[in-house]
């Protein structure tokens, strides 16, 4: 795994350094990562990056057709992903928001590396969770998206929840309505960034 991206030039003392903060929304198909990251967004007032966006056709032709993606699909996805979310920052945002499925812990790690790269980025997943029943009738409540009851089902086979050892990911039961996952997760978000500011 490499990436045609080389860490910036150190811009001053790291005691004065304004930290950026990344957030990744993850999990399955289905579970709302682009409604929550759109809202998480506009309250924490920056941008915001659709990860589906940025999948190659070859594979958007993939899930349509029902093919789970690989290693080998994901990784230049999610180097691209790092990479914009990096150039937002750069460009003068406080942060980014990602909706980005994220299942496995090495695919979280390939987003870990952007604090690598700049160390004024704090990452910060929120991993929203649900059972495979609900997702699969989310999904198939869903018109006009390539992604299918299929693939929540093959989703679910790659799924690495995060554990304990991942102590930057909030897990969210998305199990309830979309407006209490939402104010549920704004407030974790802006409780943990006030207290990184005290």
């Amino acid at each position: 795994m490499s990436s045609s991206t080389s860490a910036p030039a150190g811009n001053g003392n790291s005691a004065s350094r304004q930290h950026h903060h990344l957030w990744l929304v993850t999990g399955p198909a289905g579970c709302g990562k682009t409604t929550v990251a759109e809202h998480l967004a506009d309250k924490l007032k920056i941008p915001f990056i659709e990860g589906d966006a940025y999948h190659p056709q070859s594979n958007i032709d993939k899930m349509s057709a029902g093919i789970p993606l690989t290693d080998a699909d994901r990784w230049d996805w999610l180097i691209e992903l790092r990479k914009q979310s990096i150039s937002r920052m750069h460009d003068g945002a406080d942060g980014a928001v990602v909706a980005c499925s994220a299942l496995r812990l090495k695919y979280r790690d390939v987003m870990r590396v952007a604090a690598y790269y700049d160390p004024s980025i704090r990452v910060r997943f929120v991993f929203l969770d649900a059972s495979e029943e609900v997702l699969l009738k989310r999904v198939a409540e869903r018109k006009g998206h390539y992604m299918g009851a299929n693939m929540v089902k093959s989703q679910f086979e790659s799924l690495e929840r995060p554990t304990g050892d991942e102590a930057d990911v909030l897990t969210i039961d998305v199990s309830r309505s979309a407006d209490e996952v939402k104010e549920d997760v704004v407030a974790k978000a802006k409780a943990l960034l006030a207290a990184h500011t005290n």
